[in-house]
């Protein structure tokens, strides 16, 4: 979660996604109940599904854990329901945090969250305290070595993205939410599977974290990360990879 990408890219390197499994699939199927609430259980009329599923599907959820998980947001299963709620924080060194979680129990998630945040330097924020600082944008990372800049320019461009990012060892490709679904269909057209594919929230600017304030943070979004609750953490923290990797160590 630190800039350009370098929380994303140290993650992949380190196979931490693969190693919290169980959790992504905790996750998934929240989100999958929370989408099929919403807009209903059929993926063709409800693009959030449709988007849901097709992550489910690529880190291999079986068929009928998904199916159940609509079912249950549809209300054809009885199951758990849970809301959306998004909490605006700051961290070590002022940096902001917005933390998207998916909850049955909000008074409990929030103290929790209140209790890491304080232990680690930060603290809650009053609604819209940090949100006016990020975009919600499309926004999908690729190894460089499976696609050209031409090809992806075009196909990006072709559908509606903003923009082609240089991040080093990969390319971002940044769209508006709206456009993020034919972006990533004409992305995958192009034989390539992205590294990370989402409707994020992406920083205006960036904070610089060194030293123990950087360490600070990278443990701290890691906690707060492995919450059961949570979906997503977006911070502007910017944290070199050498912070990075002595905190994962």
């Amino acid at each position: 979660m630190s800039g350009h990408s370098k929380w994303h890219t140290i993650k992949h390197k380190k196979g931490a996604a693969d190693a919290k499994r169980g959790k992504i699939f905790t996750r998934i199927i929240k989100e999958l109940s929370v989408a099929a609430r919403g807009g209903g259980g059929d993926p063709d009329t409800n693009p959030r599904l449709r988007t849901v599923i097709a992550e489910a599907k690529s880190v291999n959820m079986p068929a009928d854990n998904i199916k159940r998980a609509i079912q249950r947001g549809t209300g054809e299963l009885p199951g758990v329901s849970y809301e959306e709620v998004t909490y605006e924080a700051y961290g070590p060194g002022g940096a902001a945090l917005i933390i998207e979680v998916l909850t049955d129990n909000r008074n409990r998630t929030v103290g929790e969250l209140r209790h890491t945040l304080t232990k680690y330097g930060g603290n809650l924020g009053e609604t819209n305290s940090v949100a006016w600082m990020f975009d919600k944008k499309g926004y999908i990372v690729i190894d460089k070595h499976k696609a050209s800049e031409d090809a992806l320019m075009a196909a990006a461009v072709d559908n509606g993205a903003d923009d082609l990012r240089d991040d080093g060892d990969s390319w971002e490709v940044v769209s508006p939410p709206d456009a993020f679904q034919p972006v990533l269909e004409a992305v995958k057209a192009l034989g390539v599977e992205p590294d990370a594919a989402e409707i994020a929230m992406l920083p205006q600017n960036y904070v610089k974290l060194e030293g123990k304030p950087a360490q600070q943070m990278v443990k701290l979004i890691d906690i707060l990360e492995e919450h059961d609750d949570t979906k997503k953490v977006w911070s502007n923290a910017d944290i070199e990879e050498k912070e990075i990797e002595a905190s994962l160590a």
